[in-house]
């Protein structure tokens, strides 16, 4: 028995020798590891470089879109209407037919005119014969001096009896004229109020139809009176871009045509009015847009993209600047006003400067950074 024991003994120290081996081996590779995680490589960050900028201020203002023209089309004689010329919602040209109104009366005033004038044209022509006739005779005495003034007096009022006509027949035919209603300008006519056999009345109140000119469109803005001195005395550009109701942008761009000189009083704006090529038609008279409109230019300017700041609690603004030993602080900064999708530095920032734009969330005040310089423009 006592052999087995001592047996035993034996065999347990080889076993505490390979567990002292194993430990002693775990040990040294945990202090190898040590080492090789604080020398780990600096954290990967995007940053801009600050360079000066110019650009130009602009304000996004209400506006509405009013018809380059508007033609309201009324009756110029009284008639019966006979049969109308155009599509309801239609494009005419001007001198397109739109309405004929029964003529027949007017023909018959025009024939009547006509007759009128060549019974003025007869008696002036027997009036003239006499005078002349009455002129021979008095050279020998033959006829008083008062019978020729007579009838040289009867020959010029028939002269004038001749130069009413006229005007009468002239007045027949606009009237007639008149019986056809055509277009004053091109653009797009709107629905017809009356139909064909309806009785329209001369200069009545209400229109026939409407036509309006929506290519070029004119779109008026109401600006803050203060902006209007902004815009005069600086250089800032004549171009006007739209954003419609549903928030897409308009395709065309626009020129500043001419600005009120009157500022409305109940409001204190001042009505600028913008044209518009509108060559696809989707600008409509009384729709309402929203014009960008440049106010001022601002040089030498400090943009900085818009992730590049953090708001802090106390409402200021700050941004991460990597220094030449890459070692990123925080900066306070002053921002005044978004321009795009970047905010415009006052205060904070000097030209040249890296500002962390990217990896934010991997960084604190005081490490150690890799920067990865990338192109403003392409973040815009």
């Amino acid at each position: 028995m006592r052999r087995h024991q001592a047996g035993s003994g034996y065999l347990k120290l080889p076993l505490l020798a390979a567990l002292v081996l194993t430990l002693s081996a775990c040990q040294e590779k945990e202090q190898q590891a040590a080492p090789a995680a604080k020398q780990m490589p600096p954290t990967g960050v995007d940053v801009v470089q600050l360079a000066p900028q110019s650009f130009e201020l602009a304000d996004t203002l209400a506006g509405r879109v009013t018809a380059y023209r508007v033609a309201e089309i009324r009756p110029q004689v009284t008639g019966i209407i006979l049969k109308r010329f155009f599509n309801e919602g239609a494009k005419v040209k001007a001198g397109d037919k739109l309405y004929q109104i029964d003529s027949t009366l007017y023909e018959a005033e025009l024939s009547s005119a006509r007759a009128q004038l060549a019974v003025a044209e007869a008696n002036a022509y027997s009036a003239r014969l006499k005078a002349e006739r009455y002129k021979e005779l008095s050279r020998t005495s033959a006829i008083s001096r008062q019978d020729v003034d007579d009838s040289q007096a009867s020959w010029k009022q028939s002269e004038a009896q001749i130069k009413l006509a006229e005007a009468a027949v002239r007045s027949a035919e606009i009237n007639l004229g008149y019986t056809k209603i055509t277009a004053p300008i091109s653009g797009v006519i709107s629905r017809s109020s009356i139909t064909e056999g309806a009785l329209v009345s001369a200069q009545q109140e209400g229109a026939l139809t409407v036509i309006r000119q929506i290519s070029p469109i004119y779109v008026d803005v109401q600006s803050p009176a203060v902006k209007i001195m902004g815009m005069k005395s600086s250089a800032s550009s004549l171009d006007v871009s739209l954003t419609l109701q549903d928030g897409s942008t308009y395709s065309e761009t626009g020129k500043i045509q001419f600005t009120d000189v009157g500022v409305d009083q109940g409001t204190g704006t001042v009505n600028i009015r913008t044209l518009f090529d509108n060559k696809n038609g989707l600008l409509l008279p009384g729709m309402f847009v929203r014009a960008n409109i440049a106010h001022d230019r601002v040089e030498n300017a400090i943009l900085v993209p818009q992730k590049a700041v953090s708001r802090n609690p106390d409402s200021t603004t700050t941004v991460m600047v990597v220094g030449a030993d890459n070692v990123v602080q925080p900066r306070p900064v002053v921002v005044t006003r978004a321009v795009g999708d970047q905010w415009l530095v006052s205060s904070g920032l000097q030209v040249g400067e890296q500002v962390v734009v990217a990896g934010l969330q991997k960084i604190r005040a005081g490490a150690t950074v890799a920067p990865h310089l990338i192109n403003v423009s392409a973040e815009q």
